[in-house]
Formats: C-alpha cells, sequence, structure tokens
C-alpha cells in the first residue's frame, strides 16, 4: 500500500502507557468490531465490564494497595495479546494509521454527499491492553471496534501482530482494511443505521438478533472496500496484492473460521459477523462497483 508521505489526520487520541481507567466508565451499547476467538463479538455488545462494575473492581484494588492498571489483563481469562515490538516500529505504525484515517476522511465526504448527508470525522484511540470508552471498557481480547456513544475507534497495535501471526494475515493493506471497517461502523451511525438496528435488535430472538448483526458487519466491510476502491481511484494507493491481502484478512476473521479454530465446530445461529466466504464476497462488493447503494446488505436475499 502507497501510505509513506499521506497526510496524517489529526483525530487521533493515544492513550497507550497511560491509566486505563480514564474518561468514559460507562455501560451503554457497543458497535461493532473484529475480535479474537474467545472474546466477545460485536465489541463491547452484552460483555466486559463497565459502569458500576468497574468502580468496585478499581476501588476494591486500591484498598488492597495493587494497581488495577497491572492486574486488568488477567481478567476474562486471558488478557491483552502482547507481542513484544521496539518503539521505532510503534512510531511507524502510528503515522500508518494516522495516514489511513486521515485516507477514509478525505474518502467518505464526497460519498455521504451523494445521499445527502454530511459526514463528521471520527476519533481512533490508541491504547494497550484495556481501555475506557463510553460503550464501557474495551479489551484487546476483543479486538479493534467502534463505539457509537462517543464515535470513536479503539485500536490496540497489537491486533495487528495476531492477524499476522496467528491468522495467517499480514500485510499493510491487510491493516487499512480493519481500520476501514471500523471506520464503517461509524459511517451506519451517520446514516442512521446502527440505531435502527439496535432497535430491531431489542424487539427480537438472541438468533435474530445475531442476524441482523451479521448484516451490520458485512456492510461495514463493503464500506472498507468502497473507500478502497475510491482510495485508489483518487490517490493511487493500491500495489500488487494489497487486495489480496484484504481478502485473506476477510477470510481468517470470519465466523466459521474463528470458530472451527475455536471449538473445532461451528454454531450458525451464533454468527455475528459472517463467514469468511461473506466477508471476501461484501468487501469485494463494495471494491469493485464503487457505489454506497451496492452495500445494502439489509435489502440483500443472500449474503
Amino acid at each position: 500500500m502507497r501510505w509513506r508521505g499521506g497526510r496524517q489526520s489529526s483525530n487521533i487520541e493515544d492513550r497507550r502507557g497511560g491509566s486505563p481507567f480514564g474518561r468514559g466508565l460507562g455501560g451503554g451499547l457497543g458497535g461493532g468490531g473484529f475480535r479474537f476467538p474467545g472474546g466477545r463479538g460485536g465489541g463491547l455488545r452484552g460483555g466486559g465490564i463497565g459502569g458500576l462494575g468497574l468502580v468496585i473492581f478499581v476501588v476494591a484494588a486500591l484498598l488492597f494497595g495493587v494497581d488495577p492498571g497491572a492486574i486488568f489483563g488477567d481478567l476474562d481469562g486471558g488478557g491483552s495479546p502482547s507481542v513484544q515490538r521496539t518503539a521505532g516500529r510503534d512510531d511507524e505504525m502510528k503515522q500508518f494509521v494516522a495516514v489511513v484515517l486521515a485516507d477514509t476522511e478525505d474518502t467518505w465526504p464526497g460519498l455521504l454527499q451523494e445521499v445527502g448527508r454530511q459526514y463528521s470525522d471520527p476519533t481512533l484511540v490508541l491504547f494497550d491492553g484495556g481501555v475506557a470508552s463510553a460503550c464501557g471498557f474495551a479489551q484487546s481480547a476483543t479486538g479493534p471496534l467502534y463505539c457509537p456513544g462517543d464515535r470513536k475507534v479503539y485500536l490496540d497495535l497489537s491486533f495487528f501482530d495476531e492477524l499476522a501471526r496467528r491468522f495467517g494475515a499480514p500485510g499493510d493493506f491487510a491493516q487499512a482494511y480493519v481500520i476501514a471497517h471500523e471506520v464503517g461502523h461509524h459511517v451506519q451511525t451517520l446514516l442512521g443505521i446502527s440505531a435502527q438496528v439496535r432497535d430491531a435488535q431489542a424487539r427480537t430472538s438472541e438468533a435474530g438478533a445475531n442476524a441482523l448483526q451479521v448484516r451490520m458487519e458485512l456492510q461495514a466491510d463493503c464500506f472498507a472496500g468502497l473507500w478502497a476502491h475510491h482510495a485508489d481511484r483518487a490517490r493511487s494507493i493500491l500495489e500488487q496484492g494489497d487486495v489480496e491481502e484484504a481478502l485473506t484478512a476477510a477470510a481468517a476473521i470470519g465466523d466459521d473460521t474463528l470458530q472451527k479454530r475455536a471449538r473445532g465446530y461451528v454454531v450458525p445461529d451464533s454468527f455475528t459477523h459472517g463467514t469468511g466466504a461473506q466477508r471476501v464476497r461484501w468487501f469485494r462488493r463494495g471494491l469493485e462497483s464503487g457505489e454506497l447503494q451496492a452495500c445494502d446488505t439489509f435489502a440483500a436475499e443472500s449474503l
């Protein structure tokens, strides 16, 4: 991916190395996101420690003279997927993230203007291990996520190491696809799609709510492809092999792939993100069509 020398977004909030118990404690509804096997699908939707539970945990830890930030990584039976990285590489990765985010900022205003909507930039929060958000406590173990409550994308850079090392999906454009997917959830919030889906989920069964979430995630994949289509036309960002990197990542983090890896079998009614083949199909649809209307997963008879 041609990204070096590109404009860097100023909408980056770097909370790495700080206390995870900062602003935004709460238990609101989460948005969409990637997640690791065993993590809670759909970002913070229905998971994590939030609100009163988090306050009690912090107070108890302090009473016993324990640094809550030091032990929080042991919660949920796993903690963050830590990988040793050099400071120089972290700086480069932050620059990369800032360039990709800036590129989405340059792409989406025109696309939304075509449908009479105004785009506002999200903020991307970099964190290590865990961080407080308006949707509750975000942990590295659940993967990157978007929170509609504060309109921020949350990302631990170690996810990119895991994507390459554990799931066989390396490459800078695979990483850009992840960021663009989360920005896709922001676009859904701006279009009112996220609120409509949450209302519909509250009125249906668990299986029905999961099915709606799958359509949400696949649309975010399509939006990521849509960004890539227009960014490449405007700024020639794609290099040979980039599309394959994104497709490999999409296939590697499908619900069927992750469930087979974690359990040895799949439970389709529990899917929240779609199969690997579905994720590939919808990313490719956005990439090849370049049309916002082509990403209407909710009207599609077949995913």
